[in-house]
């Protein structure tokens, strides 16, 4: 799980074209714009940039990029749905270059939103950042998770538990496992050189979730909205460096 310099400048790589999709992507989101188009506008920018969609086909997945509206909180499927005013989007994003992904999460407003799903993006987003801080050399994994789902009960947030962030590099997916909850000093040893996803998946009601029949959007069974932020990140020996963007 240990990356060596040059793969970690590779992930840079693709870190950083990433980083650019969203904030061209962030830009089109408006009402009236259905999901697909924001799903092709990222494939095109993704390619112009020398990179790949890292979820096209990933397991059958069968668009390039997540996009999941209010109560769906991952795995959405681009379609011809119309972005309302008053909506929250969450647009999750994997990039593949030289081998190696990037994979990282926002969650944007669509036009005017209410002050539930404001309080939602703002606190889930500190979650992701509150998470990261736990991370450096010699730190145990699950402080990252005891982190934010401390800071969640604080707020009265439901932390989804089925869903974790995870290991990045050749693989989209690679081990550990790294959940949103936790207990503080337990979990393995966190090394110089691990790459990680860290993605907290926050809903303003329960925890609770179901899979919708398409079998890849999994939404709050409650119907209360979700947010979704994250960031790849390399464990350096005082702490991390984001590789997606700041």
């Amino acid at each position: 799980m240990i990356k060596t310099e040059e793969e970690i400048k590779k992930m840079k790589e693709a870190g950083k074209i990433n980083y650019l999709t969203h904030e061209y992507v962030k830009k089109l989101i408006k009402p009236g714009v259905t999901t697909k188009y924001l799903n092709d506008e990222a494939d095109k920018f993704i390619r112009e940039n020398g990179g790949i969609p890292s979820f096209l086909n990933y397991q059958g997945f069968p668009a390039s990029i997540c996009i999941s509206i209010n109560e769906e909180v991952v795995h959405g499927i681009p379609k011809e749905r119309i972005l309302k005013n008053g909506d929250i989007v969450s647009i999750d994003i994997g990039v593949l270059k030289n081998g190696y992904h990037s994979d990282s999460a926002n969650t944007y407003p669509v036009g005017t939103i209410d002050k539930e799903k404001e309080r939602l993006i703002y606190h889930t987003k500190k979650m992701l950042y509150l998470g990261l801080e736990e991370i450096k050399e010699g730190a145990k994994l699950y402080n990252i998770g005891a982190s934010i789902s401390k800071y969640a009960k604080k707020h009265n947030y439901g932390v989804i538990r089925e869903l974790v962030g995870h290991g990045v590099g050749s693989l989209l997916h690679e081990d550990p496992d790294v959940p949103n909850y936790g207990t503080y000093n337990t979990g393995m040893i966190l090394k110089s050189g691990m790459v990680l996803a860290v993605e907290p998946m926050i809903t303003s009601g329960s925890r609770h979730i179901s899979f919708l029949d398409d079998e890849w959007t999994i939404v709050t069974r409650d119907g209360k909205p979700s947010a979704h932020f994250e960031h790849t990140i390399v464990v350096t020996k005082d702490g991390y460096e984001i590789l997606t963007g700041e």
